[in-house]
C-alpha cells in the first residue's frame, strides 16, 4: 500500500459537504494518504480547516477567500487571516484567483479581493493556492507585474501557453480527477511538457471525482486513482510518482 500521498486540495472542512468529516479522514489514511492541504472559501471555512487541522495527524489549513464568494469581501478579514497565519499549520493562502466562468462576482469585486490578498500574502511571504477558471491571461499577467511568490495552480486547465507563462513564474501545477477521463488526452499530453518537480496531485473532494467514481462525490482516499493515471502518463511506477508529487507538496507548503 502507498503511504506517501499528499492530496493537495480538497474541501473536508465544508460543513454542507463533509458535516461528519471523521469517516473520510480514516478512508484517506487507509488509502495511504497521509496528508492533506484543507483549502478555504472564507473566513468560515478557514476557522475550520485550522480546528480539523489541529487534531488530525498529517493535516494542514489553507486559508482565504475564493473569488466567486468575492461579492461577501470585507477587506477586515485581512486581520483575521493575517492571525490565522500565526497558527503553525496554515501553510498557504488559498483558494484566491479570478473566475470568470460563473457571475457570482464582478470582475471589479474578485480583482479587488485577490489584490488586497496578494498583499497580505506578500507581507507574510506565504505561498499561494490559485483558482483559476475562464481567466488564465488576467491572472498570469497580474503575477508577471508582481514581486514572485510561490503559486500552486490548482486543477490547472491552462493550455500551453498558460503552462508556459506560469512556469516562468516556477509555479506548480495541480492535477485531479480529470487527468483520469479518456477524453482528457490534451491534459496528460500538456503534463508531460510541465517540470516534474512541479506536479501536485489533488483531489479537490467533494468535486470532479475520477473514474470510475464520475457523478458521486469525492473524497481523498480516490487520490491513488489520479496518482494512477500520473505515473502512466509519465510512464513510472505508483511508488515513483507518488514521491515525486509527495515531495514536491512538502516543498511547496514548506512543511
Amino acid at each position: 500500500m502507498l503511504s506517501e500521498l499528499f492530496d493537495t486540495h480538497c474541501h473536508l472542512n465544508l460543513v454542507e459537504n463533509f458535516a461528519d468529516p471523521e469517516p473520510f479522514f480514516a478512508n484517506a489514511y487507509a488509502a495511504g494518504v497521509n496528508r492533506m492541504a484543507l483549502v478555504s472559501l472564507d473566513v468560515v471555512s478557514s476557522r475550520r480547516a485550522i480546528e480539523l487541522a489541529e487534531t488530525h495527524d498529517g493535516v494542514y489549513a489553507v486559508i482565504g477567500r475564493h473569488p466567486s464568494y468575492s461579492a461577501e469581501y470585507d477587506p477586515a478579514e485581512l486581520a483575521v487571516f493575517r492571525e490565522m497565519f500565526e497558527h503553525p499549520k496554515v501553510v498557504a493562502m488559498g483558494e484566491i484567483g479570478l473566475d470568470f466562468h460563473g457571475d457570482y462576482a464582478t470582475r471589479e469585486q474578485q480583482e479587488r479581493c485577490l489584490f488586497h490578498q496578494l498583499d497580505l500574502a506578500a507581507e507574510l511571504q506565504v505561498p499561494i493556492v490559485f483558482h483559476c477558471r475562464d481567466a488564465y491571461p488576467e491572472l498570469l499577467g497580474i503575477l508577471e507585474a508582481r514581486p514572485r511568490l510561490s503559486y500552486d495552480f490548482h486543477c490547472f486547465s491552462g493550455n500551453a501557453e498558460h503552462a508556459r507563462q506560469a512556469t516562468a513564474l516556477d509555479s506548480y501545477f495541480g492535477f485531479d480527477g480529470p487527468l483520469t477521463f479518456k477524453k482528457s488526452v490534451e491534459l496528460r499530453e500538456l503534463l508531460k511538457t510541465l517540470p516534474r518537480d512541479r506536479v501536485l496531485l489533488e483531489t479537490d473532494s467533494p468535486y470532479l471525482s475520477p473514474e470510475p467514481f464520475r457523478g458521486k462525490p469525492n473524497e481523498p482516499a480516490n487520490l491513488p486513482y489520479i496518482n494512477r493515471a500520473l505515473a502512466e502518463t509519465w510512464e513510472v511506477t505508483w511508488e515513483e510518482s507518488a514521491h515525486q508529487t509527495t515531495a514536491n507538496a512538502i516543498r511547496f507548503f514548506r512543511i
